[in-house]
């Protein structure tokens, strides 16, 4: 074996005085983790030995990364205070640059601090990120509301194409799922009504029953619920994908607002298209729940019309038609804050888009909640 052999194998020995009290250990080799693992076991049985150590020699060392540079700081560690040298500056400073030993890992205790952390870190964190989201949204919200601003610091007109194109995809698109799934709720309201006021024998009040709760709660609030699955999913995932591939940022460097550009046509889209398809939702609602008393309980279509007239007045129409703008501005401006949440990963993306959706239909149910406690305290 050659002695340029010698060089390139990871080696390590020892050179102690006479009476065997003081050690040197002169490495030599390529110390990299490719090859540490060759000297290890020569440097567990160094460190296992007694005596005292003092001095560690890296001249012969031909090759060094960070794993091996970590091997000899940690056998470093196991012999004692040695004074570390070596011909080549670059080794040094590698090996100065490392702290004398690995930080040990934190045990937690079980003690009534750390339970109570543990109980409290998420109930914190939660509250924290809600009032960000809040905050984001009134920025959001704010800027629409002063204007499309379609050019950063300027005002600028509104694209009236831009809208047109969102109301198409938001509400024209929307009509056949929207009726359909009124229609069935129509029906399935006035099949259970009438079945349970059979036994009062006042079959005929399922009219003021399915009248006055599609008018003023369900119509709005399961529209609302569907176009946020529908709507504000695919607001997210849009502006998700966007800001994954930097575009939002290509419209700031150009000038442009990306709340101009984005958000706006999709607010008002959405203002626009949700009290629309509410008006849908209900006649298909109504028309399914007359289908149903007609075939179920022989009501007919003139009497149903009749007492529909009967039980429901101007209130009921306008008590659950005023929400519906409310609502529209919810999904949107939360799909547009979970949208630009977005990180870099498809994983981030997934997770936004069904936290817009969650968070928005719980909004959208806490409002109409908020709205029967007002309606009720009003009298209305």
């Amino acid at each position: 074996m050659t002695r340029s052999q010698l060089k390139t194998e990871t080696d390590v020995q020892l050179a102690e005085a006479d009476d065997g009290s003081t050690r040197a250990y002169r490495f030599s080799g390529d110390w990299r983790s490719v090859s540490i693992h060759l000297a290890t076991p020569k440097l567990d049985a160094f460190a296992a030995k007694g005596g005292e150590a003092g001095e560690v020699d890296l001249s012969e060392v031909t090759a060094m990364d960070t794993a091996g540079a970590w091997v000899i700081r940690r056998f470093m560690t196991q012999v004692g205070d040695v004074k570390l040298t070596s011909d080549k500056p670059r080794y040094l400073e590698l090996m100065n640059a490392l702290p004398e030993k690995l930080p040990e890992p934190a045990v937690e205790g079980r003690k009534f601090g750390s339970l109570f952390s543990r109980i409290f870190t998420p109930v914190g964190n939660s509250v924290v990120s809600a009032w960000e989201d809040t905050v984001a949204a009134m920025f959001i919200l704010g800027s629409a509301v002063r204007g499309a601003q379609l050019k950063l610091g300027r005002h600028s007109g509104v694209s009236p194409a831009a809208i047109v194109s969102q109301i198409d995809r938001m509400g024209v698109q929307a009509v056949p799922i929207i009726l359909l799934m009124s229609f069935l709720i129509g029906a399935i309201i006035a099949q259970q009504g009438a079945f349970q006021l059979r036994y009062f024998g006042a079959e005929l009040f399922v009219v003021d029953l399915v009248g006055i709760l599609q008018l003023r709660e369900i119509g709005v609030l399961l529209t609302a619920i569907m176009i946020a699955g529908r709507s504000g999913s695919a607001i997210t995932a849009e502006i998700g994908s966007m800001k994954m591939r930097e575009e939002i940022d290509a419209l700031k460097v150009m000038g442009l607002s990306p709340i101009g550009v984005l958000v706006f046509p999709r607010l008002v889209a959405l203002t626009v298209a949700l009290p629309l398809l509410t008006i849908i939702a209900n006649f298909a609602a109504l028309t399914g729940a007359a289908v149903v008393t007609w075939s179920y309980s022989g009501i007919t279509f003139a009497t149903f019309l009749a007492r529909l007239q009967e039980a429901v007045d101007f209130s009921s129409v306008l008590a659950g038609m005023i929400k519906a703008p409310f609502m529209a501005l919810i999904i949107g401006v939360v799909a547009a804050v979970e949208g630009l949440k977005v990180g870099g990963s498809a994983e981030s993306l997934g997770k936004h888009v069904t936290q817009s959706v969650v968070k928005s239909i719980f909004v959208v149910i806490l409002v109409d909640g908020l709205f029967a406690i007002f309606y009720a305290a009003i009298n209305f």
